[in-house]
């Protein structure tokens, strides 16, 4: 099994996935392996650090992060080596082409990449929107071997076909009110591993996210006080998409951007699903609907 989870920003893949993706580690052990790309350089998120200075800093933080998760970090880079400008991130072909080779190089079962707003009421990150959609975009390319061959060169005589996989949509907290979900994943048991993760990006979490003052998040002393506004955090999390637990559990929607799954696959996949809070019926009915064709 090989998972790929592609984001916006440096600390992303710790709020919304790094629990799916710890319990299927301890789950399949050396059958699993795990990918998070990034895509931005980070250079925009803090407001007393130098841009070349965070950016320093925020990679180090995500290698830490890395290790913990024992998943595979990647930055993203452009054609041409740069890696995309933070903050004003947008779609373009090179951003396209960069994620067609990402994707075909590591082949991953499953992607999961931040959602795409239908709600005008809905907040959004910039960033966040342009990777969504970016994911979408390219989700068809990604078994068609010419597509990106000017910017990545390779001989048009003898094509590989590339595994085509499915993509699963994250919860974003910059759409708070707009999220929906299909699964719900217990991720109770590997919340040490979560806190250990989030706790690796002190630049964010110490400094940056308290002072930016968007996510109602003050700055935490200590690991033991991050634990606690991470537990809060995420039940308030709970509560919003209406899962009456105490336990932490972590939400995800199926698309039909890649391949479009069976209803079984999904359920065999996918680690400590909830069948108590996830809308199984609906997702069955969809992808079944979704495969008739």
């Amino acid at each position: 099994m090989r998972i790929l989870s592609i984001h916006a920003h440096l600390d992303d893949f710790e709020f919304v996935a790094s629990g799916t993706f710890e319990v299927w580690r301890r789950r399949l052990e050396t059958q699993l392996t795990s990918q998070v790309i990034v895509s931005t350089d980070g250079k925009a998120g803090h407001h007393f650090r130098t841009r070349d200075e965070t950016m320093a800093i925020r990679l180090k933080e995500q290698k830490a992060s890395a290790a913990v998760g024992k998943y595979d970090f990647k930055l993203l880079r452009y054609p041409n080596g740069e890696v995309p400008r933070e903050a004003c991130l947008q779609v373009t072909s090179e951003l396209l082409a960069a994620l067609w080779k990402a994707i075909r190089d590591f082949q991953p079962d499953y992607i999961f990449a931040p959602p795409i707003p239908t709600s005008p009421l809905a907040g959004i990150h910039v960033d966040h929107v342009a990777v969504s959609e970016a994911v979408r975009k390219v989700a068809y390319m990604i078994n068609v071997p010419h597509a990106f061959t000017p910017e990545y060169p390779a001989d048009e005589t003898r094509s590989k076909p590339c595994k085509v996989p499915v993509i699963l949509s994250v919860y974003d907290a910059y759409m708070t009110g707009a999220n929906s979900y299909d699964v719900a994943i217990d991720v109770e048991d590997a919340f040490e591993a979560m806190c250990q993760m989030c706790w690796c990006h002190q630049s964010q979490i110490v400094e940056w996210i308290p002072w930016v003052g968007r996510h109602a998040m003050r700055a935490p002393k200590d690991l033991d006080d991050c634990r606690a506004i991470l537990r809060d955090r995420f039940l308030k999390r709970n509560q919003e998409m209406g899962v009456s637990s105490d336990r932490i559990h972590e939400f995800f929607t199926v698309t039909a951007w890649g391949e479009v799954p069976s209803f079984e696959q999904i359920e065999n996949d996918l680690p400590n699903l909830s069948p108590e809070y996830s809308h199984l019926p609906e997702l069955r009915q969809r992808l079944d609907r979704w495969r008739c064709r």
